[in-house]
């Protein structure tokens, strides 16, 4: 009981080093982070609590409400702040660590649970992609209570019918939070396991039909009121000279969201993909350094068919369905279009066989060869430690410190193209750059190599334990110093400094105006609380809800804008440096402020001290 207590209290304050210490900072970034924060923020002022809107007023109908439920919902606990923005994703990490400990800990023991849980908070994965507004993690902590409820239905003679009302309620959930994969990834790895298992027959023990009525009592009114309130539109326009007839919300979530974006053929195609074998080597460098340890932790899972056939054990039970878990999202994705993070719903189950087999290795005896294929595996990691050290001490020495007041934007080289993956702007960094990073980069560097040393002389003496907890403590301080660096370039992805510029001057009757899509600058209006007017900006998520009648007029062409401009009234334009439209430079402005690679132009010249 005392171990059990020490290992909750280890899990919850590595949760919070990593994750509470680092709400607060840096401000919200553009792009998803504030379009989503946005859109809980009108819903929490607005009360729908149905149709989700942005840009005060515009519909936004693709994503499952129930993050902006949860983010809404703190807005009205805590008021609107970026930590309680951000609060509701890192409960939702917590909660997921705390039922990964409970179900490793139920499948292999005590110290399995404890492992499993530690590697996925200190993953990087699963770090990097709760840093903004997306709701992957929580997929993940939906199927992980839902598989807790499945291996213990199989543990019961005659299955309680709560615990398969519980798997409905969990697949209901979940398609509330990311739509139909919510149901596809669960359903299709309990399918796929009761197949392999040739124990389809136990379908039909899990109350299906009571199960299902619970599933549609949580899933369904939501759809149906969106549905209701969100009517055709009549024709719209998918590209040019292509027509199709809007069949309303019911259309456009789940024909366009769901089964174009899977061929790759949603419109408009705001988004890239990224190659298959990157995608699937995702799911391994999202663990590291825990993943060092993915092959050994392969060999668990039961193989062979008669194995299968012949029945297995509750722990080989737990083993396939762990892999299945994450293979289902693997292969799933794998015909689609992806990102980055979409391998994160999957990343709990390989966690958990990792930390089945560290478990394994902790209870065998010196000699074992658990403990010398985990020698070898922790050497493999030391040296690489050592190389990323030499190489991050090297570069930090020898990066020139930026002057004071430098704006990290300058020292970069833009890759445009790069930019619709989720990381594609830290593809920017230049060796000047590198500067600027000197200290995280520094700490970084030393962390790796003393954790993995220290990691694998610990298991060279036989304290595996004392390894494991020189590897998450590395792990800590390699993902604050990662947090750290996210804050220093913080101002190319978010437009936060240029909103604090324009919040004491803006005056009623002003126009703020940003030059591209709504997502380019979306800091603007989440932190102004003002509607943001678009140039050449009806594309990517603002497109479909600018289609209603209700939206508000505020596209611009260059003809409607020009005018705008030579007008009366006073605007704010965020633009990149590179993109000033040459009849603006003709008709003259003031730059009100320059920062991150964007500027806040304006055509009231007396701002500027000029007539």
């Amino acid at each position: 009981m005392q171990k059990h207590r020490n290992f909750l209290l280890a899990i919850v304050l590595v949760w919070a080093v990593v994750y509470l210490a680092s709400i607060f900072t840096p401000p919200l970034l553009d792009d998803a982070d504030t379009v989503h924060s946005e859109a809980a923020r009108e819903m929490f002022v607005g009360h729908d609590w149905v149709t989700l809107h942005i840009n005060l007023g515009i519909r936004y109908l693709e994503k499952a409400p129930l993050m902006y439920w949860a983010v809404a919902s703190s807005f009205k606990l805590f008021g609107v702040h970026d930590w309680s923005a951000r609060l509701p994703i890192a409960l939702g990490v917590l909660a997921l660590l705390l039922i990964v400990y409970r179900i490793g800990r139920r499948a292999y023991g005590e110290e399995a649970g404890f492992y499993a849980a530690i590697a996925l908070a200190t993953g990087f994965g699963p770090f990097i992609f709760t840093r903004f507004l997306i709701p992957d993690m929580a997929v993940g902590l939906w199927m992980a209570i839902g598989f807790d409820f499945f291996l213990t239905t199989l543990e019961q003679e005659k299955p309680s019918r709560w615990l398969c009302w519980g798997i409905a309620a969990t697949m209901a959930l979940n398609v509330l939070t990311k739509g139909l994969i919510g149901l596809v990834f669960p359903l299709g790895t309990i399918f796929i396991f009761l197949l392999l298992t040739r124990n389809l027959r136990y379908l039909f023990r899990l109350h299906l039909v009571s199960s299902f009525l619970v599933f549609l009592a949580i899933a369904a009114p939501w759809h149906l009121l969106a549905g209701f309130r969100n009517t055709a539109q009549g024709p719209i326009v998918m590209a040019p000279g292509v027509l199709t007839h809007d069949q309303g919300f019911f259309w456009f979530y789940f024909v366009n969201e769901h089964f174009l974006r899977f061929l790759n053929k949603r419109y408009p195609a705001d988004y890239d993909t990224v190659p298959l074998w990157l995608f699937w080597g995702l799911m391994l460098l999202w663990l590291i350094p825990w993943t060092v340890f993915t092959p050994q932790a392969l060999l668990q899972i039961p193989r062979k068919a008669a194995d299968w056939r012949a029945g297995l054990s509750r722990q080989q039970q737990a083993t396939l369905l762990f892999a299945l878990w994450a293979v289902i999202v693997l292969v799933f994705f794998s015909f689609s279009s992806r990102q980055e993070y979409y391998v994160i719903p999957g990343v709990p189950g390989v966690a958990l066989l990792i930390g089945g087999w560290l478990a394994r290795e902790t209870a065998s005896p010196m000699g074992s060869p658990e403990r010398r294929s985990a020698l070898r595996s922790s050497l493999v990691l030391m040296v690489f430690g050592i190389a990323a050290c030499s190489v991050a001490v090297f570069l930090a020495v020898q990066a020139q410190t930026p002057p004071p007041g430098y704006d990290i934007a300058e020292l970069l080289k833009k890759n445009p193209e790069a930019y619709k993956l989720s990381f594609g702007h830290f593809l920017d960094l230049t060796p000047r750059a590198l500067g600027a990073f000197k200290l995280p980069l520094l700490l970084t560097g030393l962390a790796l190599g003393a954790g993995t040393a220290l990691n694998f002389f610990l298991r060279l003496t036989g304290r595996t334990f004392p390894a494991n907890l020189a590897l998450a403590v590395m792990m800590v301080v390699l993902l604050n110093q990662a947090h750290t660096g996210l804050v220093i370039f913080s101002p190319v992805l978010s437009s936060k400094a240029l909103a604090d510029r324009i919040e004491p001057l803006w005056k009623p009757g002003d126009i703020l105006e940003v030059n591209g899509d709504y997502e380019a600058a979306s800091t603007l209006p989440y932190y102004l609380h003002q509607q943001m007017r678009m140039l050449n900006g009806r594309d990517s998520n603002i497109w479909y809800g600018s289609l209603f009648r209700d939206a508000p007029a505020i596209f611009d062409d260059d003809k409607s804008f020009e005018q705008l401009w030579r007008g009366e009234k006073r605007i704010f334009f965020w633009t990149e440096e590179d993109k000033i439209p040459s009849y603006i430079t003709n008709a003259g402005y003031c730059q009100l402020a320059k920062w991150g690679g964007k500027l806040i132009l304006t055509n009231d010249r007396k701002l500027c001290g000029t007539p």
